[in-house]
């Protein structure tokens, strides 16, 4: 999950949430608008829209070989 910045420059901010045993509950994202105290530490790793969008399009559209890789790695190891 990636820090998005929306055209308003509000930040969604991925956030996981897990129970007192440390399973994982949920994951969601978290609004930060500029002036909350955490803006600044998130605002340089954060992807516009777009930018998001193109790489989750990329990481479609290129992962042939990777999942040729790991489809050779689970057969061998079903084996």
């Amino acid at each position: 999950m990636y820090v998005i910045r929306l055209a308003d420059g509000t930040l969604r901010v991925p956030q996981s949430l897990s129970s007192d045993d440390g399973r994982l509950i949920g994951n969601a994202y978290v609004e930060l608008s500029p002036g909350d105290p955490d803006y600044d530490r998130w605002l340089p790793e954060a992807l516009t829209e777009e930018e998001s969008a193109r790489r989750r399009r990329r990481w479609v559209e290129e992962n042939d070989e990777l999942e040729r890789e790991f489809l050779a790695f689970k057969a061998e190891q079903d084996s």
